[in-house]
């Protein structure tokens, strides 16, 4: 299939196959089970067909979000959109981009419904019609974002390394891309990547993981930090079988655009120590799956983990010590191995 022809595919299948969340035939796309309290109070506020029409596979809702500008790649009905809208907070804004026309028709047609939901003045939120692929195409100026979200949808992309470059091309210095999408245990075949249900069902688009940390780093994210994974299971004996024996899961990743980040952890003896100041974190603020920092406690650091910190909106959070004068080597203990391994099997399907 030609590019065009799996997207025209996948408009069709999220604009006129699937008509709510139900009509998915695997659990790829869900969400999770673990939504914090402040999260399921703002969910509560949306309108019924918006929450209807949510296939994502995460929860793209990092903190510290007040007065940011965030956008989200292949939004869909909006339901991430007026979520943030309601968490960035009347001085904030939160633009969609998606491709299909219907989707689009939905989440426009409540903007008025959400804006007096969260108390607004106004709605403070925007959508585009347009491809993810081609983000120079749109009315969205280069650095002009704090925060570019997506859930489970990068996986359906047909130019996977333009949609990253354009996100880091549209984010601020020290911003950040916090995205939710599912990942492949190998390279998929061929002949399933061009299965119309699997790829429509997020499965045969995915990515082996591996190739997705080379695509990031090239556009110019270095150190990806995995957030959470979670192992996807099929639940379809059919598809199971189709895809057999490759295995999935889904996983957040953060991706900060910011100068000096090495390709590994290097230590200068540096150290941070966590105020407890981020919204809903009073007692530990966690980064990524390795790095959780303690209120009061000082945290050592490797000097990519610091700049994250230190280069970020999370800086008026910490108290930094230490600066780049010194390296002693290679910081002990940091991530890079695969995600597949070790993660438990039990009790990790949802929906």
């Amino acid at each position: 299939m030609t590019h065009q022809n799996v997207q025209e595919n996948v408009q069709a299948y999220y604009g006129e196959v699937l008509q709510s969340s139900a009509d998915l035939q695997t659990n790829a796309c869900c969400m999770p089970d673990d939504v914090p309290a402040y999260v399921r109070d703002v969910l509560s506020k949306l309108h019924d067909e918006v929450l209807a029409k949510y296939y994502g596979c995460g929860l793209i809702a990092p903190l510290d979000l007040q007065g940011m500008r965030i956008l989200d790649l292949g939004c869909g009905a909006g339901r991430d959109v007026y979520a943030l809208s309601g968490m960035v907070g009347e001085g904030g804004q939160v633009v969609g981009v998606d491709m299909t026309t219907e989707q689009l028709d939905v989440a426009r047609a409540h903007q008025g419904f959400h804006a007096q939901a969260f108390g607004h003045g106004a709605s403070n939120v925007a959508f585009h019609h347009g491809f993810i692929e081609r983000l120079d195409e749109l009315d969205l100026e280069p650095g002009s974002f704090d925060i570019i979200v997506s859930n489970c949808v990068l996986n359906l992309a047909t130019d996977k390394a333009a949609v990253l470059r354009g996100a880091h091309r549209l984010l601020k210095d020290g911003g950040e891309m916090y995205f939710s999408d599912v990942y492949a245990d190998r390279r998929v075949p061929e002949a399933l990547a061009k299965d119309e249900v699997l790829y429509g069902e997020c499965l045969s688009g995915a990515l082996y993981w591996n190739d997705f940390l080379g695509l990031a780093k090239g556009a110019g994210f270095g150190d990806p930090r995995q957030v959470t994974r979670r192992r996807l299971t099929i639940d379809n004996p059919e598809l199971e079988a189709r895809i057999a024996p490759m295995s999935f899961l889904s996983a957040t990743y953060r991706l900060f655009r910011l100068d000096g980040l090495e390709a590994g952890c290097e230590d200068y003896g540096q150290a941070v120590i966590y105020k407890g100041s981020v919204p809903h974190a009073p007692d530990e603020f966690e980064l990524d799956d390795h790095h959780l920092f303690k209120t009061g406690e000082r945290a050592e650091v490797c000097g990519n983990t610091w700049r994250m910190l230190n280069q970020t909106r999370f800086a008026r959070h910490f108290e930094f010590i230490g600066d780049f004068a010194t390296h002693n080597g290679i910081f002990p203990g940091c991530g890079g191995d695969s995600p597949f391994r070790g993660l438990d099997e039990a009790g990790a399907s949802c929906c």
